[in-house]
C-alpha cells in the first residue's frame, strides 16, 4: 500500500490562498506521504504549462509520486456537438496527465441529482456514457495511462452501474477509482459494494462519513441528504460511522498494494483533519 494525499483534501486551504499545490505537495511529503493525487480544484493546469512544470519538478525534488490526475467532465449535458466538444476537452486533460507523468487519470461522466438519476435514465444514457469512456481510454492508451470513473455524483455512484460501464467499455486501461465512502450517498452498504468492485480498482480513495437515518431531525449545517433522504456529513477518516477496518481488510486480503489516497471533505480545518486521517489509515492498514 502506497499511502498519500488527494489535493482535494486541502481544497479549503487552496481556495483561500493559504496553500498552493506546491505547498500541498511539500506538506504531504513532510507528513510521510508517498504520493500526491492532483485534483485541480483551487488551481488550474489548463493553459498553465509553467505550473505543470513546477509540479513535475517539485515531485522530483521530493521523490513524491504523482499517482493520479482527477478531473471533472460531463458528456451528457448537451447535444451531439457539445458531446464532441467535451470529448476534445477531456483529451487535452489526458495530455496534461501525461505531462505530469501520471499513469492514472480519473474523469467524470455526468452528474445528476437523485430525482433525475433513476435506472431508466441511466439505461437511456448508457450508450453515450460507454462511447465517451471508450474514446478517452483509447486516446490515453498512447501514453500508457489507465483512465477510470469514480463512484460519486449520485448518477454513477452505485456499484452495479460502475461495473456495468466498465464491462461495456471493455478496455484494458479503463477501470475504477474506488471511494470507500461514497456508496452510502446512494444508500448502498459499502462493504457489499466494495466486494463487488474489487477486481476493477485502479486507485483507492479512503473517505469516511457520519451517517444518520432519515427518521432523525435534520442535523443542520454541514449535512447533506443521501438519495433516500438519510443524513451524511464528511468525517475525519476513522472518526465516522463507516466500517473502514472491514473495508480495508477486504481490499488488503484481495491483494491490493497500489496507491491509496486520503480524501477528506468534512467541516474540520482541512490540514489538521487530513493529517489525522492519514495517521489513522496508516496505522489501521498495518494492524489488519
Amino acid at each position: 500500500m502506497k499511502l498519500g494525499m488527494s489535493s482535494y483534501s486541502l481544497a479549503n486551504a487552496l481556495h483561500s490562498g493559504e496553500m498552493t499545490i506546491l505547498d500541498v505537495m511539500q506538506w504531504t511529503k513532510d507528513l510521510g506521504g508517498e504520493h500526491i493525487e492532483i485534483v485541480p480544484i483551487g488551481y488550474t493546469l489548463t493553459n498553465n504549462p509553467q505550473l505543470i512544470e513546477d509540479i513535475v519538478n517539485k515531485a522530483k525534488e521530493l521523490d513524491l509520486a504523482i499517482s493520479n490526475y482527477a478531473i471533472g467532465a460531463d458528456f451528457l449535458s448537451g447535444d451531439d456537438e457539445a458531446f464532441e466538444q467535451e470529448v476534445e476537452r477531456v483529451k487535452k486533460e489526458v495530455d496534461i496527465a501525461n505531462q505530469l507523468g501520471a499513469k492514472r487519470m480519473r474523469h467524470d461522466v455526468s452528474f445528476k441529482p437523485p430525482h433525475e438519476a433513476g435506472i431508466e435514465q441511466f439505461d437511456k444514457d448508457l450508450p453515450k456514457i460507454v462511447k465517451a469512456c471508450q474514446i478517452i481510454a483509447d486516446y490515453a492508451k498512447q501514453y500508457d495511462i489507465v483512465t477510470s470513473i469514480e463512484n460519486h455524483g449520485f448518477y454513477l455512484q452505485a456499484s452495479d452501474r460502475i461495473n456495468l460501464i466498465i464491462a461495456k467499455v471493455n478496455r484494458s486501461n479503463f477501470r475504477h477509482t474506488l471511494d470507500t465512502g461514497n456508496f452510502v450517498c446512494v444508500d448502498e452498504d459499502p462493504v457489499s459494494a466494495i466486494k463487488k468492485c474489487l477486481n476493477n480498482i485502479s486507485m483507492l480513495h479512503v473517505k469516511d462519513f457520519y451517517v444518520r437515518p432519515d427518521s432523525h431531525a435534520n442535523p443542520g449545517e454541514g449535512w447533506f441528504g443521501s438519495a433516500a433522504g438519510n443524513y451524511l456529513r464528511g468525517a475525519i477518516t476513522g472518526h465516522g460511522d463507516l466500517p473502514l477496518a472491514d473495508i480495508l481488510k477486504i481490499v488488503k486480503e484481495n491483494g491490493y498494494q497500489g496507491f491509496v489516497s486520503i480524501e477528506f471533505e468534512g467541516m474540520e480545518e482541512c490540514k489538521k483533519a487530513s493529517a489525522i486521517s492519514f495517521k489513522n489509515i496508516k496505522q489501521l492498514w498495518k494492524s489488519l
